[in-house]
């Protein structure tokens, strides 16, 4: 009965094993592919956000870049109306100028020279110098008489160097004297006739050191009206 018993017990035990194992392996079966679905899922769901995200930053570069252009564009056209604008001034002064030398030409028979003075440059120069200053302020301190005047201002190099840039050079310091004369003593620029002559015309030999610096020179005359009425409304005082 004992050995009945025995054999009873082992085989349910063995039945009970046999039906464990049975369910872990339906168990697995059954949720693996919930496993691996999930698993796909999640990288489904990374992916998309990977794409999502480099839509996003597309899209703000795309914006970014567009914006840029447009502020470019709107610089541009702000700068182009600037210059339109500048043109069209220069435009009219050089206009109201050209009519102001007319005029002033007409009557310049009645002008006459009072006083004059003359400063020269270093090669290649156009700053003037303290003794260049000097000459100007005691040129300028017979400006505060004179009435119905204007200051021809000529600008000169020596024989060195390109026409063109000799040109400008002169240009340059005779504009140099200009505002000078201007910002330290309020001379008006419609008394101003400026004159960049190059190395067309000059005053010494350019063969000699001596002759080379006197033709490096701005000279400045100032002219007069001596019939006591201006040439034009612009050169009265």
């Amino acid at each position: 009965m004992r050995e009945f018993r025995f054999a009873l017990t082992v085989a349910a035990l063995v039945a009970f094993g046999v039906t464990g194992c049975a369910t872990k392996k339906y168990v697995h079966s059954q949720t693996q592919p919930l496993i691996d679905r999930t698993g796909q899922l999640d990288q489904k769901t990374a992916e998309n956000n990977r794409a999502i995200h480099d839509v996003d930053a597309r899209a703000q570069a795309g914006i970014g870049k567009a914006q840029s252009s447009a502020d470019d564009a709107n610089h541009n056209a702000q700068t182009a109306a600037q210059a339109a604008n500048a043109a069209n001034d220069a435009a009219s002064g050089a206009a109201h100028r050209a009519d102001t030398l007319e005029s002033l030409v007409k009557g310049l028979d009645n002008y006459r020279q009072s006083a004059a003075v003359s400063v020269t440059f270093g090669f290649d120069k156009a700053v003037l110098t303290r003794e260049d200053k000097e000459q100007l302020d005691g040129f300028a301190a017979q400006l505060g008489s004179a009435k119905n005047y204007i200051l021809e201002v000529t600008g000169g190099t020596d024989a060195a160097g390109a026409a063109q840039y000799n040109y400008d050079l002169s240009q340059r310091r005779a504009d140099a004297v200009v505002q000078y004369l201007a910002a330290k003593y309020g001379i008006a620029p419609r008394r101003f006739y400026l004159i960049g002559i190059g190395k067309d015309h000059f005053v010494a030999d350019n063969k000699t050191a001596a002759g080379r610096k006197a033709n490096r020179r701005v000279e400045v005359r100032l002219l007069t009206n001596q019939s006591g009425e201006p040439a034009s409304q612009s050169a009265a005082n």
